[in-house]
């Protein structure tokens, strides 16, 4: 597969660095679109804040990944940090949806989040679900909906929307791993609420699967199998690290302590399951909480 070329916008964070493993382990070519100064013949630069990209930098590509976006966690939610969340996603994806239609690329996997059908309570939810309602809903209707040049022009569009990523190294298990030995694990609120979560490994599958499977397009939940509420979750990362997991930090705490993020991000949920991916015929390496955690967590060699 060394004639294919896959260009990746947002490849240096946790998904798109292991991404960019995977791709070139299968010996395809990466083409990563960079905010700097390009270092090499694989590096092409844009600017996505003034909407700078030469679309004849895709020339010959077969496939374009967006994963960018700043981390909805990263900062309590001020007027100006969810303008942030808008603006690094909503004009990076007009950007480069032009630039494939432009140019013809025949793919475009753009990155969106089960933050899509709003707080879904215990009722499941498939890519059929309606949008839901508060911030996060309405950020990933625009998201996708800035996928529009692409679609328009004919090529193969797909939204994916994931779920909670699960690796030690970063993200959310990331930050939670050490409190969680420590003893220190809680459920959070009344630990109703469900986690659609995902393996990193299944993350990237799952992409590698929508760049080169021909039939999957539109919405793609990118979640485990077997979606589970917050008690849940807090439990089996007690058991994955041999840690009891008794405490419980009550809504108003972390309401007064995250704001407005409480209740979206932590106090609410998705019940998401991934039908499109099933129906297409993705298998999960990790079908379980249980099963995603103890690998995450477990001993690396070297």
């Amino acid at each position: 597969m060394s004639d294919t070329v896959i260009a990746i916008a947002g490849s240096s964070g946790l998904i798109g660095s292991a991404l960019v493993y995977a791709l070139r382990a299968t010996d395809r070519r990466v083409l990563r679109i960079v905010r700097r100064a390009p270092s090499n013949a694989d590096e092409v630069f844009w600017n996505p804040d003034t909407g700078e990209f030469d679309p004849s930098t895709l020339s010959g590509v077969d496939a374009v990944v967006n994963l960018c976006g700043v981390n909805v966690a990263d900062k309590r939610w001020s007027g100006a940090f969810k303008q942030s969340l808008r603006d690094s996603r909503i004009g990076p994806t007009e950007v480069l949806s032009s630039a494939v239609a432009e140019a013809g690329v025949p793919v475009l996997i753009n990155a969106s989040a089960v933050g899509y059908y709003g707080d879904t309570g215990s009722r499941t939810v498939d890519e059929t679900a309606p949008a839901g309602a508060g911030f996060l809903a309405q950020l990933c209707q625009d998201w996708e909906a800035a996928v529009a040049p692409a679609e328009n022009d004919g090529a193969r569009v797909a939204t994916l929307r994931s779920g909670l990523v699960l690796t030690e190294a970063g993200g959310v298990l990331g930050r939670l791993k050490t409190l969680f030995s420590l003893g220190l694990g809680a459920r959070l609120g009344n630990g109703r609420q469900y986690m659609p979560w995902i393996s990193l490994e299944d993350e990237v599958r799952a992409i590698l699967f929508a760049i080169t499977h021909d039939g999957l397009s539109g919405p793609v939940n990118l979640t485990g199998p077997a979606p589970v509420t917050n008690a849940e979750f807090t439990a089996a990362m007690g058991r994955a690290v041999n840690r009891p997991t008794p405490m419980m930090v009550p809504g108003f705490a972390l309401r007064a302590a995250f704001g407005e993020f409480a209740d979206e991000g932590l106090l609410g949920g998705q019940r998401a399951i991934p039908a499109a991916l099933e129906r297409s015929g993705f298998e999960f390496h990790h079908n379980t909480i249980g099963e995603a955690l103890a690998f995450a967590t477990a001993p690396k060699a070297g």
